[in-house]
């Protein structure tokens, strides 16, 4: 796909490290987003890594806007929101097929450079998964005059899913991508304050800039049909329910709130959106006896943005349990939808709500206690809470403000 006659006085951004562009996870979202807001500006273009294959694979159908689909040798090439998106085949070998699609990614945009003769581009590494190889990459990216940014994500050596080794893995490899990175982009105050000082040693160059959110207004109404039939199905009603949405996975503590729900009064029901794990589930199951309680509800995921939104709008809470991260996706949505949000007391979730949400801890009787005194709480407050999380939301976390400030940073760039 050629760059045009005035490639040398464009910014090209290539961003690695997400499965697909809008269809998934957060930065699935997030580039999704960050070529949504940019797409009108003639000094940048992106460039987008996404896998051919395998588990988040693209499938551009699903995408409206898509243009000029071909294959280039096991390549396929598209445009999206101006950006040049590029398909990469990636290997069906486990755990590893991660670290393969970032490598063999970096490898072709820099081969891409060479053969369009781009100078200094960037390239924008989301997540620490190549750390061992930085030092061999660091050359390479010299060598086309490019610079090496990163995203580090949250702290994912500390989650719970890995084995002692591969969690030794990722924390080398964290501190690799970050001595050999000439600037670190971090989601989080929490996140850029922990780079400092645990990598202090290296100096390194560090920038905030946090995760956004769609803050514009669902498009379904109360009596929309699809909406009715999802709550018949799950036994609620507008209001009549506490709602979860996230990775089903023990270190978003769900094992807590659901244990903590059980023990409170409430009458209404808690949701969970999320994808489930047989193995997880048998030993919540195990532990809790959940499914003695017709409160608790496992509803499965819900990929409608539509109706997701709306899900949040009309739930009477949010319960936000993610200690493991930086600015968490999921909890700017919910800021920006449901009125009244439950949050898991760490440093990454008051950051994000400041004092815009109730906060709980994992002492046994904490969240439970918060449960009922949010049932008991009067709609003028409720909705006082409201007001406050739309409002941080739209001054820090909306799409406009994080893409304003990433063309800050990435036409600033010569100047660093």
């Amino acid at each position: 796909m050629a760059v045009g006659e005035n490639s040398q006085k464009i910014q090209h951004i290539f961003i690695i490290g997400s499965k697909s562009i809008g269809q998934y996870g957060g930065y699935e979202t997030f580039v999704d987003k960050l070529s949504e807001q940019h797409k009108d500006c003639g000094d940048i273009m992106y460039h987008i890594a996404c896998k051919a294959n395998g588990s988040g694979s693209m499938d551009e159908t699903k995408l409206e806007g898509v243009s000029g689909v071909h294959r280039c040798g096991r390549v396929t090439e598209f445009k999206y929101n101006n950006a040049h998106v590029f398909k990469l085949p990636v290997p069906e070998i486990g755990s590893a097929a991660a670290i393969y699609y970032d490598v063999a990614a970096l490898r072709y945009s820099i081969g891409y450079c060479r053969k369009h003769r781009i100078s200094h581009p960037i390239f924008y590494i989301l997540a620490c998964r190549i750390g061992p190889v930085m030092g061999f990459f660091r050359r390479a990216v010299r060598s086309v005059g490019g610079r090496l940014y990163i995203n580090p994500d949250g702290h994912e050596w500390k989650r719970a899913k890995w084995s002692p080794m591969v969690r030794r893995y990722w924390k080398l490899s964290e501190k690799l991508m970050v001595k050999n990175a000439d600037l670190v982009v971090c989601d989080s105050l929490n996140i850029e304050k922990y780079i400092r000082k645990t990598y202090s040693v290296y100096s390194p160059e560090t920038t905030y800039i946090a995760y956004g959110a769609d803050t514009r207004p669902g498009s379904l109404s109360d009596d929309d049909k699809q909406l009715l039939d999802w709550y018949s199905a799950q036994g609620t009603e507008k209001n009549g329910y506490y709602l979860v949405v996230g990775r089903f996975v023990p270190e978003n503590n769900y094992e807590t709130m659901i244990r903590e729900f059980m023990s409170s009064h409430s009458e209404r029901k808690l949701i969970f959106i999320t994808n489930t794990d047989e193995r997880f589930m048998a030993e919540l199951e195990n532990r809790l006896h959940f499914s003695r309680d017709s409160r608790i509800v496992f509803a499965g995921t819900v990929y409608d943005k539509e109706l997701l939104k709306k899900l949040r709008e009309n739930a009477y809470g949010y319960i936000h349990g993610h200690e493991v991260g930086g600015t968490n996706p999921s909890l700017v949505e919910a800021l920006g939808y449901t009125k009244l949000n439950l949050l898991l007391g760490v440093g990454f979730n008051r950051e994000v709500a400041l004092g815009a949400a109730l906060y709980w801890k994992k002492d046994r009787g904490d969240l439970a206690a918060l449960i009922d005194r949010a049932d008991r709480l009067s709609p003028e407050k409720v909705e006082l809470l409201g007001r406050k999380a739309k409002e941080r939301v739209r001054t820090a976390y909306s799409w406009k403000f994080i893409g304003d400030e990433y063309m800050k940073l990435w036409r600033n760039s010569g100047q660093r």
